[in-house]
């Protein structure tokens, strides 16, 4: 039988045994090979117990990521390298975050203790050492001013350090990882080839980063007999600005999303660090947010309130849907059976911004109530437009249009003000669930709008 293709752990090449599954998770896959360092704590992607890096190359450079073993399907491994905690020491020689969760006594039953090792050690050699480096992780010890006390201790070592310590497998790769696929995780490398695969095996399901569909999988659930992956595609992974706007891949990480928008695009400064943990945005994509259709999806309240366009490629071309018709109800959207989702277009936003987010937790959590809100006041201030986008209110994430209507020309006062408030309320009709009642969520409707326009006015 021929290999699949090869990946890396710890810089060995490892190849899929015929009787593995590719539907299994890296991380349960790491179990069985007896890397026993890497922990399986909530299997959702929620704890960090699980966090390897992975290796990637991007501009010329080789650099970390840090993701969830437990929601990445070994089909997409494939052809890819990968660090865990057992990877980290050289030698008898610890690395330097690890010597510090020693020296600071960062672990208490031990069991959180590699995932915290691993996101620091990411955060390490990207010198970004901050709460957000670990907030995909979770100590049930509630340790966490020690973990915090051995990130102080090595947040400042030169980069010459920082440099030495990086293992062997992150320096260089040795091995060629080329070779073919395994047959039901399709693995294309341009859009046309993804389109003539889904053609050919319209049973398989588009797959990006996985941090969807990673869930139910690790849950042993079987989504579809094949994928069709789609993270291996440059095109869907660029984006760029221009006089008019900006275009952004279907591909592109959240986290390269926040790095590369969050200060042209205020609105997403505000929503991406509350987003998820680090893990979730670096395999997470702009695409699966869409595909998903999820109404509590926090990016799509804000693709609503920029008057966004989605560019779908399918086998009879490339069309463009705006953002407010693409919804169509719960898990509904206007794309059709065999099109993708390559892009998403935003035109340059005139006016003030912010997104709001209330949630059980304030990180790695779903919002009970998200809102996205534009507006563009003139020096009279009167209303001149307005985009009043809400998440987790209806079947779908959806405009307050009648509001909008209402509020468009008016001049912005305390009376306009409560009248808004008001009527933005009566334009919902939220469910109860175990997050929330349906008044708290029609309180927060009302309330969200008024903080934004109070401090607009």
């Amino acid at each position: 039988m021929t290999r699949t293709r090869p990946f890396l752990i710890n810089g060995q090449t490892q190849y899929l045994a015929p009787q593995d599954d590719p539907r299994e998770s890296l991380l349960r896959w790491l179990k069985r090979q007896r890397f026993h360092g890497t922990k399986e704590g909530c299997g959702d992607g929620d704890c960090g117990a699980c966090t390897v890096a992975e290796v990637v190359t991007e501009q010329g450079e080789r650099q970390l990521r840090a993701l969830n073993s437990c929601l990445l399907p070994m089909g997409q491994v494939l052809g890819r390298e990968f660090v865990t905690v057992e990877g980290l020491a050289q030698g008898q020689r610890l690395h330097p975050v690890q010597e510090a969760m020693v020296q600071t006594a960062g672990s208490q039953c031990g069991y959180c203790t590699p995932g915290f090792v691993m996101s620091l050690f990411v955060g390490y050699h990207e010198g970004k050492l901050d709460d957000h480096a670990i907030d995909g992780n979770l100590c049930r010890c509630t340790g966490y001013v020690p973990i915090r006390n051995a990130m102080a201790k090595v947040e400042h070592d030169a980069e010459s350090v920082r440099t030495s310590a990086l293992p062997a497998a992150v320096r260089e790769r040795s091995a060629n990882l080329d070779g073919p696929p395994h047959s039901a995780f399709l693995l294309p490398t341009s859009i046309d080839e993804a389109i003539a695969f889904k053609q050919q095996f319209p049973e398989f399901q588009w797959l990006a980063g996985a941090t969807d569909s990673g869930v139910a999988l690790s849950r042993g659930q079987t989504l579809a007999p094949g994928f069709v992956c789609l993270d291996r595609i440059p095109s869907l992974t660029t984006l760029s600005t221009h006089d008019d706007g900006y275009r952004i891949g279907a591909g592109v990480s959240l986290v390269q999303l926040e790095r590369s928008l969050a200060d042209a695009l205020p609105m997403l400064a505000d929503m991406l660090p509350w987003f998820a943990a680090r893990q979730v945005k670096n395999r997470a994509t702009v695409g699966g947010n869409i595909g998903s259709a999820s109404p509590i999806g926090d990016l799509l309240p804000c693709f609503l309130a920029l008057d966004a366009s989605f560019e779908l490629h399918g086998p009879d071309g490339v069309r463009h849907v705006p953002a407010h018709a693409y919804f169509l109800d719960y898990r509904k959207t206007a794309r059709h059976p065999g099109e993708l989702i390559a892009a998403v277009t935003i035109p340059k936003p005139s006016g003030r911004q912010r997104f709001y987010k209330v949630a059980k937790r304030q990180t790695d959590d779903i919002s009970i109530v998200a809102g996205a809100f534009r507006i563009d006041i003139d020096e009279q201030g009167t209303v001149r437009d307005l985009r009043l986008a809400y998440g987790g209110v209806a079947a779908i994430p959806k405009r307050a249009t009648a509001t909008e209507q209402w509020l468009r020309g008016r001049v912005m006062d305390a009376a306009t003000i409560a009248e808004a408030t008001k009527r933005v309320t009566e334009e919902f009709a939220p469910l109860s669930d175990h997050r929330a009642s349906r008044e708290y969520r029609t309180a927060l409707i009302g309330n969200l709008l008024h903080q934004f326009l109070t401090g607009v006015a």
